[in-house]
């Protein structure tokens, strides 16, 4: 049983399925340059028309009213405000926001703001991208920007989608934008993601935002045996995956194991720059992580390994909707006063079925997973954990990143040659669950 007033609501990214990549002086973003590598998308596709959401936003906003979502997280494409990262806004990308969150607001969606999920401008890149710590100054200047024009009308502010991610795979792996694989090399970028969190969570506050919080990756870590090497390289893994950034957003410091790797970057003050308050802590989950210590001779001093004895999603992920209820119990208890109201800012699951001869998608899988975590989260409520929301991914099929089109997450179906939306049997279960529900305000 969840509460009355818990919302539930749908995420995208303004990547994954705006499309219009060069509509209306948006300036290309370092996805663009990305995708246009070969060999860096697995199906060699890019975001150039993703699901064309641009120019369709008034029928994505009727699918969520039909849906009955009280609310929509969606991120704002920093290229669109500012086609260099710098100067003055671009009126015409700020008019398509406008509306969107006007047609948002006469629907019934509150909006869950994201100012960065991913597009840095490539001219920002160009000068070291989130390696340079300019660049924390230039997306205070874009927050500003954001924050004056759309902090009247916006319920809930993220400066920074996942900056464990776009640090480690952006800059350590090089498996996503800009693709740079520098290993731990890349913590002046987790730093400055950081840094660019704080800066940014303060220029909203003052333009008039209400509600600040965050979006940050979290998975339970664990050990791939009993062996000792292995439990202490999972909870290295741990301090570099989960308590890296969690840590400084709340307790204004970083794990500290970890505490020498940013002694060069660090400088006074930023900590507590970085610890604004927050409003929320938004928690994306998808699965935990198994870990093994690694070989001498390797690269890195930890491995992954498959996490076994449960069901996979298309995708290969492991389905573990207890080890989100143990995550949740477990941050309450380990930070409580520190932590403030949790949001499920995004989970969500890919399953690739389309529609049969009778046009019906039949993604039974997704439902039985929306239903096990949604349960999931209950029992963390009833645990005394206080979640206020579950916002799931996605609301459509997009462009997945790396994955280009091959993972699909949406409730709705997107036919990719005719850009067609198809309701998903998880589409009417979703639907069928909220207006079941004690009224989601």
């Amino acid at each position: 049983m969840l509460p009355p007033g818990f919302r539930f609501g749908t995420s995208t990214a303004s990547y994954q399925i705006e499309g219009a990549v060069t509509a209306d002086g948006r300036g290309p973003s370092i996805w663009d340059t990305f995708t246009a590598e070969p060999g860096r998308v697995v199906d060699g596709s890019t975001g150039e028309v993703a699901c064309d959401h641009y120019h369709r936003v008034d029928e994505d906003v009727a699918l969520m009213k039909e849906l009955g979502t009280g609310g929509y997280r969606f991120s704002i494409a920093w290229p669109r405000i500012q086609p260099t990262g710098r100067g003055r806004a671009n009126t015409k990308g700020l008019a398509f926001y406008d509306r969107l969150i006007d047609k948002l607001l006469a629907n019934g969606q509150q909006p869950m703001v994201t100012l960065y999920h991913w597009d840095l401008p490539q001219a920002l890149e160009d000068d070291g991208g989130w390696l340079n710590r300019e660049t924390v100054e230039r997306f205070a200047e874009y927050a500003a920007i954001v924050g004056e024009r759309f902090a009247d009308r916006v319920e809930h502010w993220i400066p920074v989608n996942e900056p464990n991610v776009a640090s480690m795979q952006g800059y350590g792996m090089g498996t996503h934008a800009p693709g740079k694989a520098m290993l731990f090399d890349c913590l002046p970028a987790a730093h400055h993601l950081l840094l660019a969190h704080g800066r940014a969570a303060i220029e909203l506050r003052r333009a008039g935002a209400t509600s600040i919080g965050c979006a940050n990756n979290h998975a339970p870590i664990w050990p791939a045996t009993d062996d000792d090497a292995d439990v202490g390289m999972s909870k290295i893994f741990d301090a570099l995956w989960n308590g890296m950034f969690l840590e400084p957003m709340l307790l204004g410091r970083y794990p500290v194991d970890l505490m020498p790797l940013f002694e060069g970057v660090m400088r006074d003050g930023d900590l507590a720059t970085i610890r604004q308050p927050l409003d929320f802590y938004g928690v994306n989950y998808y699965n935990p992580i198994r870990i093994a210590a690694a070989d001498e001779d390797s690269e890195l001093p930890f491995d992954f390994r498959e996490v076994v004895g449960y069901p996979t999603t298309d995708f290969g992920w492991p389905i573990v909707p207890d080890a989100l209820r143990e995550w949740l119990v477990m941050f309450r208890a380990r930070f409580r006063a520190a932590l403030p109201p949790i949001y499920i800012t995004e989970s969500g699951c890919s399953y690739n079925m389309g529609p049969d001869e009778h046009g019906v998608v039949d993604d039974q899988p997704r439902i039985d997973y929306l239903r096990s975590h949604i349960g999931a989260v209950s029992e963390a409520i009833v645990r005394g954990v206080d979640v206020r929301g579950y916002y799931c991914w996605s609301l459509m099929d997009n462009f997945e990143w790396a994955e280009g089109y091959t993972q699909r997450f949406g409730l709705v179906h997107i036919d990719f040659e005719t850009l067609r939306r198809t309701r998903k049997k998880s589409f009417h279960w979703y639907a069928d669950l909220l207006a079941a529900q004690p009224q989601h305000l």
